[in-house]
């Protein structure tokens, strides 16, 4: 085995302890926290300003768009946003802004073309953001043509995925952010060899952080999920490794029960875990057992604190890289998408609303993150770090 799966491999050695004895990995102690943290308009925009105006967040995966002049349109914290393939293959981002008066500049999600043109006096302009054409520009009146262009935002690809600073003049550095381990993880997965199966986007009313919160949690499976994920992985048992502003965890399969008495030897267990990565600001990253993986970020919404946008992915081997006809690859990867989504829309989301109608409550009060809660515990503490500076 190479030097990566031997360390993988003792940290699912330290999981069949732990299923043994009754325990898991912790954090330090327990932390209390507020409603206001997720109802307060005003963190919610200093979270909006400190946070996703400063950091880089994954807003797409690279396959998205492939093609010189295809582009996609989103909706940021701070901007609306429009993301497109240039000619040399590079990409830019824009504020989705007419320069003229103002008016949404593209509409549509997704698509492909060689310029942008607004609806309202169609004032149009190359996907490199420079103004090209005026209408009746005789009648306008002279003006700086450079100074009227798309106003442009930090955007860069790594890893096989697009990362974006929602801040006009930024900088952005994705592999200083991530640091020289999490850099490392993530070259190791090729997760730019992978296309974008599926991605969907829901708007909910639940603010942001109690979205991500469900998704750092390994604790709420079997109550939440008795049915579905309760039956194949287990509940509250994590192998967890903390690198500061990035986590990494492994949570065991309940195909992994024989071993718990047994000796594995030398067997690889890699089938029998999950893998899961909490990238900061708001993305949890899956790595399933057959190496598909499965994204889910959270933004907020730009106005309301109750509520967000929540996009999920799945992240497959192309067609031509394995041995499935077209028809196979297309089931096998649509049964996945579907049962994610059942999860997500049944069980996850109308909890997640309660949560949120719960914590506008007047007298709501103070609530805890447990010791066993650490993917929660370390979430918590790097945003709080990031509001602190």
């Amino acid at each position: 085995m190479a030097e990566y799966d031997v360390e993988r491999e003792k940290r699912i050695r330290r999981l069949l302890v732990h299923l043994k004895d009754g325990t898991t990995d912790q954090f330090d102690g327990t932390v209390e926290f507020l409603p206001e943290e997720f109802t307060d308009p005003a963190v919610a925009k200093r979270e909006r300003d400190l946070i996703f105006g400063r950091v880089p967040s994954i807003v797409a995966h690279s396959s998205e768009v492939p093609r010189p002049n295809d582009f996609r349109t989103l909706r940021m914290p701070r901007n609306n946003v429009i993301i497109v393939r240039q000619s040399d293959g590079g990409l830019k981002a824009f504020v989705n802004q007419c320069r003229h008066r103002g008016a949404l500049l593209e509409e549509q999600p997704a698509g492909k073309c060689r310029l942008f043109s607004c609806g309202y006096h169609r004032w149009s302009y190359d996907t490199d953001g420079k103004l090209r054409t005026i209408t009746r520009e005789n009648t306008v009146g002279e003006f700086d043509h450079e100074k009227f262009g798309l106003i442009e935002l930090p955007v860069q690809e790594r890893h096989g995925f697009i990362w974006l600073v929602d801040k006009a003049g930024a900088e952005i550095d994705v592999a200083a952010w991530l640091g020289p381990d999490v850099d490392r993880i993530m070259a190791d997965y090729h997760l730019d060899d992978l296309v974008s199966f599926r991605w969907e986007g829901f708007d909910e009313p639940v603010n942001w952080k109690v979205m991500q919160d469900a998704f750092v949690d390994g604790y709420h499976i079997q109550y939440a999920h008795p049915n579905t994920a309760g039956k194949i992985i287990h509940t509250n048992v994590y192998a967890f490794e903390d690198f500061g502003r990035h986590a990494r965890w492994l949570a065991p399969r309940k195909t992994i029960d024989r071993w718990i008495d047994e000796d594995p030897g030398q067997d690889s267990l890699a089938r029998h875990v999950t893998e899961s990565h909490f990238l900061l600001p708001n993305s949890t990253l899956l790595r399933l057992p057959d190496d598909h993986f499965e994204l889910l970020t959270f933004r907020p919404h730009p106005r309301d604190p109750g509520r967000c946008w929540m996009e999920m992915r799945v992240l497959v081997p192309p067609l031509e890289a394995t041995s499935f006809d077209e028809d196979k690859w297309n089931r096998r990867w649509e049964k996945n998408w579907q049962i994610l989504l059942d999860v997500l829309h049944q069980e996850d989301f109308p909890l997640l609303r309660s949560s949120q109608e719960a914590m506008f409550s007047e007298d709501a009060g103070p609530m805890l993150y447990g010791r066993n809660e650490i993917g929660n515990q370390v979430f918590h503490r790097e945003v709080q770090k990031l509001l602190a500076k």
